[in-house]
């Protein structure tokens, strides 16, 4: 198939966010040390949660994770990761992955996951439902597939972003590559998950200050110190964001668990 044809086809997905996650571009939001602090706090709090409950060799889904912010951890942990994306293109920043054979690729709509039901002893997916119009779908279908643990993120209003919205203009001026997304409250996801039969065993608060505060201070150890204080005095668990949650099917059993993580 040509990159002609695969464009006619991707044009009908209802939702490609992560086509621009996959870019060149959007890499450099993570770049430099700040950067790269910061991917190791989400790649840590992903990592502990999953870890916790599936030992390496489990059949891991990656929705719209063709950043590689969490293929190339999961490849290097044992996990046999598939990456599912919404155009050709995704491939570009795993395709050391995909071609060493430390993972797999997809092209599907990430609304309907071209997957049958169970198919993954978990999925995960990171900077994807901010930016899904119809992310009720795309937890569903999350659900749909995988045999009971699904891990995810988003930022929430109930915390210091809740002003965001409001600066959006002059975060897009700085960050340039800035995208629309939308804030959640902690019910409006825990509902949704629940609707699909799943609810919530294990979260992970990354910043308690938004993450446009670090990008500016350019200081990964001033960043560090911060955060580390306020993590401490407990600030981060009550008003942090992005918080990364562990969704387990409702009747996933011990022995569920004891199946997928053999």
């Amino acid at each position: 198939m040509n990159k002609e044809e695969t464009a006619i086809i991707t044009s009908s997905f209802p939702e490609t966010a992560d086509i621009e996650t996959s870019n060149d571009d959007y890499a450099t939001r993570f770049s430099g040390a700040v950067g790269k602090w910061m991917l190791d706090v989400q790649e840590k709090g992903v990592l502990k949660l999953l870890c916790s409950r599936l030992l390496p060799g489990a059949r891991v889904l990656d929705v719209g994770g063709g950043h590689g912010q969490l293929a190339y951890p999961l490849s290097r942990d044992g996990y046999q990761v598939e990456v599912i994306g919404s155009d050709e293109s995704c491939r570009h920043r795993i395709d050391e992955l995909i071609t060493s054979g430390k993972c797999t690729f997809k092209v599907g709509n990430v609304i309907d996951l071209p997957y049958g039901d169970n198919s993954f002893d978990a999925v995960v997916s990171v900077r994807m439902l901010t930016h899904c119009m119809q992310w009720e779908k795309l937890v569903s279908e999350m659900c749909r597939v995988s045999k009971g643990i699904v891990i995810t993120d988003y930022p929430t209003s109930q915390s210091l972003n809740a002003g965001a919205p409001a600066l959006f203009k002059a975060k897009k001026k700085y960050e340039k590559n800035t995208r629309h997304w939308r804030l959640f409250r902690h019910s409006e996801v825990d509902n949704a998950f629940q609707a699909a039969g799943y609810q919530r065993t294990g979260r992970f608060v990354q910043f308690f200050l938004p993450m446009v505060v670090h990008r500016l201070m350019k200081c990964k150890p001033l960043s560090t110190f911060m955060e580390g204080v306020f993590r401490f005095a407990c600030f981060t668990r009550i008003w942090g964001s992005p918080v990364i949650v562990r969704m387990e099917r409702s009747d996933f059993t011990e022995k569920d668990k004891k199946e997928v993580t053999k």
